[in-house]
């Protein structure tokens, strides 16, 4: 039943595929019909050589013979020439638009999606999948077209010449594509497994290349390689499943060859015998049998290219089903220029039903304020966050920007206001200029030395090979933590923000590094609505007021001043702080 529903779903992005490339696949079609029209000049001119030219020896028909055969010849390679690039170009173009549509799908997904989802098999979605389709519509569609067409006017030919044998072909040729069809049918699940296993391989690879640094660490190359082996083996085996159903269908689409070879031996000869047909019309009908026979042939050779691509438009048409970020964009409201008041009222979140991490926050940030946030590991600072970067929506309660439900606004336009530094820096495989102007890729050399400044990259970048032209490496593995931090720092002061959201955002730097860009970051948040996660108390102790979390729960609240006064679970933290830094 699942099969028959995953069927449906790729019938659906194929139908949507093939009005959207009406216009090639039609003037494919109609080269395809001159095509094989074009291809029944010879047999037609065989009957007549052998029954006149030969049989009465009309030597003067010869050169119009001749001349007809050279121009079905012409027409023949010229319409092949251009239907053959005009679907090819046309599954290019295919392919183009659907990566750019299914990436734009995909950078519209939630942020928990990409919690669950394994990257490598996202990118097989995007990249291989739709290598499948290209096939499909490129010159899997012209042959399918050109199977189909050459046995219908193969067939009506064949009627003409002698309609009582022709009948005979039919019912071999019948029970032959009946069989052929349910045969086919039954690869699909193995088409799936494929396109899934291949996913499956793709993914494991993507995430051990990318954390090379780890297991190069844990002299896990073996372990690695073992797991990426099992994933081959997988693989293989699907693909044995594939080949070997194939074989089984061109096995019998032989067979029936075979058969249908033998029954014109006995019949034809049984017909010209018995002057039913003359010898003119069997060498035409021979002809035109192998010209009817050939397109069950290439549909068959066709099965694994039209299984793939059905499989991988199933799993296109189940990634559009993912509800992304914007479903519901039409039903929220635009977000005036932002002034930066964030007011928490009651927030509760939990990322599974029943086990809340989040509970009953209260929170009133003036714009321009700074708010600290403070606690032990899990107590629930960075899943604030999430929610104030919209990444996720509160379980229960609001937040509300300058008194607008977050949840009824535009997002775009709410992030479009926002500046972030992340506990974890992701940089581009780009210069250390195009990092750090991602934020503003319009601005100009001025903005982004100044933000570079205000972070003290300058101090490093001079010393680069090429200085802002450096490229950094995938993930900026050519640079050092506190380097990346200074980058995406220096990206965060170009967004101009503002709300800013720091979490954890000197966690890499030494204390030298730390010292230099904090009076930077004091500067960036004036004006501007900050949240800081920092585990060390030193940097927040100027914040407007500090929130102290534990068990997802404010405990405490109130300035470094009031906290310290107060004498309880802040005041130890700072407490043991000191203590370690002083021994």
């Amino acid at each position: 039943m699942e099969g028959g529903h995953r069927v449906q779903d790729a019938l659906i992005e194929l139908k949507a595929l093939a009005w959207r490339f009406r216009a090639p696949l039609a003037l494919g079609l109609a080269l395809t019909i001159v095509n094989r029209l074009a291809s029944f000049v010879l047999p037609a001119m065989s009957k007549v050589v052998v029954d006149r030219v030969i049989g009465r020896g009309e030597l003067s028909l010869i050169a119009p013979i001749a001349g007809l055969c050279v121009l079905g010849i012409a027409v023949g390679a010229i319409t092949t020439y251009f239907s053959y690039s005009v679907l090819g170009l046309a599954g290019q173009r295919a392919v183009t638009e659907l990566r750019s549509e299914l990436l734009l799908r995909v950078l519209a997904l939630p942020v928990s999606y990409f919690d669950e989802a394994k990257i490598g098999a996202v990118v097989s979605r995007i990249m291989a999948d739709t290598e499948h389709i290209e096939n499909l519509i490129g010159t899997g569609m012209v042959t399918f077209a050109s199977a189909i067409l050459t046995a219908a006017i193969g067939c009506a030919a064949l009627l003409y010449l002698n309609w009582r044998l022709t009948l005979l072909v039919l019912a071999v040729l019948i029970i032959s594509a009946a069989w052929g069809t349910r045969a086919f049918a039954g690869l699909y699940g193995t088409f799936h497994e494929f396109t899934e296993a291949n996913a499956r391989t793709t993914a494991r690879l993507t995430e051990t290349l990318g954390g090379i640094s780890v297991v190069k660490a844990y002299a896990a190359e073996r372990h690695e390689s073992g797991a990426f082996r099992t994933g081959l083996e997988q693989l293989y085996q699907s693909a044995k499943q594939t080949i070997t159903g194939i074989a089984r269908l061109s096995a019998g689409t032989t067979l029936m060859n075979g058969a249908t070879s033998l029954l014109l031996i006995v019949a034809g000869g049984y017909s010209v015998a018995h002057h039913v047909m003359t010898l003119g019309d069997l060498v035409a009908y021979v002809v035109m049998a192998s010209l009817l026979a050939s397109p069950l042939l290439q549909m068959s050779a066709l099965g694994a290219t039209f299984g793939k691509a059905i499989a991988a438009l199933g799993r296109m048409h189940e990634l559009r089903l993912e509800r992304g970020e914007d479903h519901d964009e039409h039903l929220r409201m635009p977000l005036p220029r932002v002034t930066g008041e964030v007011r928490l009222e009651r927030v509760s979140y939990a990322y599974r039903p029943g086990e809340p991490v989040i509970h009953d926050v209260e929170l009133v940030a003036p714009a321009g304020s700074t708010v600290a946030l403070v606690g032990p590991s899990g107590s629930g600072k960075s899943t604030l966050c999430r929610l104030l970067l919209a990444f996720d929506q509160p379980s229960s309660g609001r937040i509300l920007i300058d008194g607008h439900d977050l949840a009824r606004v535009r997002l775009r336009d709410y992030r479009s206001s926002l500046g972030v530094v992340l506990q974890e820096n992701f940089l581009f495989d780009g210069s250390v200029r195009d990092n750090i102007a991602f934020a503003r890729p319009g601005a100009s050399e001025a903005d982004i030395k100044m933000a570079s400044r205000i972070a003290h990259c300058d101090e490093f970048v001079t010393r680069l090979p090429n200085g802002f032209d450096t490229i950094v490496g995938e993930r900026g593995v050519k640079l050092s933590g506190g380097q990346r931090q200074r980058i995406a720092i220096a990206r965060a002061i170009l967004a101009d923000p503002r709300i800013l959201i720091l979490d954890e955002a000197t966690s890499s730097l030494d204390s030298e590094s730390e010292t230099l860009i904090r009076d930077g970051l004091r500067a960036l948040r004036v004006g501007r609505t900050t949240f800081v996660i920092a585990h060390r108390l030193s940097t927040i102790e100027s914040a407007d007021q500090i929130l102290v979390l534990d068990g997802g729960r404010v405990v405490e609240r109130g300035t470094h001043a009031e906290l310290i006064a107060l004498d309880r679970r802040y005041r130890r933290l700072h407490r043991a702080q000191v203590s370690y830094t002083t021994s």
